[in-house]
């Protein structure tokens, strides 16, 4: 059998393993010195060297895990010789903290947006029914149904759509945090810019009051034609009945003023990118992730803002962003959260490791600092601007972290919440991920995935593995298809209805 040395990728001149880019076979020949010792998948790592056991195995030039026992050079490292254990990262604070270079071409560049009052811009137009507790979830969700007809959208085809934000909390919590984090959830999604217009709607009896969250976090218009936003309580009005048709009777008034709304060019700068990823797999590090690293910085060089999160999945590369931190205080917040988790999960009696998915796994991911140094891909080479707590409001520019769990749902809530107003998801088993009112573009990591899956991936990063392009030139049509989707192009979530039933507020602490 032929040697084929360019059947693997070496990520870095001092890594221990080489990832796979295609099935390799027991016996085959990679080059003088290499041999497959056993099958190996698409996307799993074979040993470059002899390991011995307890030594640190290393990918991307940094530490992935440590041997569990001796591994010859060829073999395949995966789950069965290789573990996780602490080990001692430096931080460095500030050291690789260096602006990024001004764009290749500085002529200003616009998207179509819809300005405002406050300046803030939206890339969709939207009415919102926001239920404060799940016991008004369904009335919630019988208002929105309302408009979903063929008569709503001829005649007012400059709205997207009525959605109910709904979900599985709002009492039975602590007032505390629990219901602090709720409410800057659902204040968050009133007052995002891709929300036209709004209606709130209660219980009346809850721990998360409709009035409260009106008057803590200052929701002061209800739609873009001002006046007070709109706030019902089943309790106060009657019923079920009653209040669907008072919901009803709301959102009628909203639609004039939100369908008049039109897009005007606005500046780059005024687009917040939420950086996610989930079912990933052993080519995420190499293709999808640092292609929307190339794609976020480019905006972010642009003036925009750009936020990482999923902090669970930089665990273990955290060091990473330290380096790149602005100011030593941003850097230690970022450890900070992490300290949180890892105590968070002790209490439980879990382990930060228990992350990566079976179906990470089958990918070929075989710990979570392998997965966190592959996610940290995504956020490119900015510095690191700002560090922010769940669903807070995004209010700087250039590259932020939010600390949000690596639940792909909880987690892009928090970032839509917080007031990205576009989103990029990147997969390598395979997401139909949706989450209004943000669009959500799905990049695959790999072409077979993009292919079987073609109804749902909009942007296909497998041509680097393929060898047709470079990490830049798919970073830089990735950068191309968000100015095409915050201008109104339909990503294909949107095209297939999904965003509604992903709305998922993050539940701290004991449900009573």
């Amino acid at each position: 059998m032929p040697q084929d040395p360019d059947a693997i990728i070496r990520l870095h001149a001092d890594d221990d393993v080489a990832v796979a880019k295609r099935r390799l076979l027991a016996g085959q020949a990679i080059t003088d010195s290499l041999r497959a010792r056993t099958d190996i998948p698409s996307g799993h790592k074979v040993t470059l060297r002899d390991l011995k056991a307890d030594q640190p195995v290393r990918k991307y030039g940094q530490i992935i895990g440590f041997a569990t026992a001796d591994i010859p050079a060829g073999a395949h490292a995966h789950t069965h010789n290789l573990g996780m254990r602490d080990f001692t990262r430096d931080y460095a604070w500030c050291a690789d903290a260096r602006p990024l270079t001004p764009p290749a071409d500085p002529a200003p560049l616009t998207f179509a947006g819809y300005l405002r009052a406050g300046g803030e811009v939206g890339t969709r137009n939207y009415i919102a029914v926001i239920s404060s507790v799940n016991c008004s979830a369904a009335v919630s969700r019988y208002v929105a149904d309302h408009f979903r007809t063929d008569d709503f959208r001829r005649d007012y085809p400059n709205i997207d759509g009525v959605v109910a934000f709904t979900h599985k909390s709002g009492c039975g919590i602590l007032p505390d945090e629990p219901a602090q984090v709720l409410q800057r959830v659902l204040a968050g999604i009133a007052r995002h810019p891709n929300i036209g217009g709004y209606v709130l709607i209660g219980l009346g009896c809850e721990v998360s009051q409709v009035q409260a969250l009106v008057e803590q976090h200052h929701l002061t218009r209800g739609g873009p034609a001002g006046g007070a936003p709109s706030v019902l309580t089943i309790q106060q009005i009657g019923g079920v009945r009653k209040t669907v048709e008072a919901g009803i009777a709301a959102v009628r008034q909203l639609l004039p003023a939100v369908n008049a709304c039109r897009r005007t060019p606005q500046p780059i700068a005024k687009l917040r990118l939420a950086l996610n990823c989930g079912g990933s797999d052993g080519n995420s590090g190499i293709t999808a992730n640092p292609a929307l690293g190339v794609a976020s910085d480019e905006l972010v060089r642009r003036g925009g803002t750009s936020v990482l999160a999923e902090t669970p999945e930089i665990y273990g590369a955290e060091h990473l962003l330290t380096r790149r931190a602005v100011s030593r205080e941003i850097g230690e917040k970022l450890v900070s959260r992490i300290r949180w988790w890892e105590d968070h999960v002790r209490r439980l009696g879990a382990s930060i490791d228990n992350n990566p998915s079976p179906g990470n796994k089958e990918g070929g991911l075989t710990t979570i600092y392998e997965k966190s140094l592959g996610a940290v891909a995504k956020a490119g080479q900015a510095p690191l601007t700002a560090v922010y707590t769940y669903a807070e409001r995004i209010a700087g520019t250039g590259l932020g972290f939010m600390d949000t769990p690596g639940f792909d749902p909880v987690s892009m809530t928090g970032l839509v919440a917080g007031g990205c107003n576009v989103g990029v998801f990147t997969t390598g088993r395979g997401s139909v991920y949706g989450c209004k009112p943000s669009p959500c573009i799905k990049v695959a990591s790999n072409s077979f995935l993009a292919a079987r899956m073609a109804d749902d991936i909009d942007v296909n990063a497998g041509t680097i593995l393929d060898g047709t392009e470079t990490v830049e030139e798919v970073g830089r049509r990735l950068f191309a298809k968000i100015v095409s989707v915050a201008s109104g192009e339909k990503t294909k979530s949107e095209l297939a209805g999904m965003g509604d039933e992903e709305f998922a507020p993050w539940i701290l602490g004991p449900t009573m």
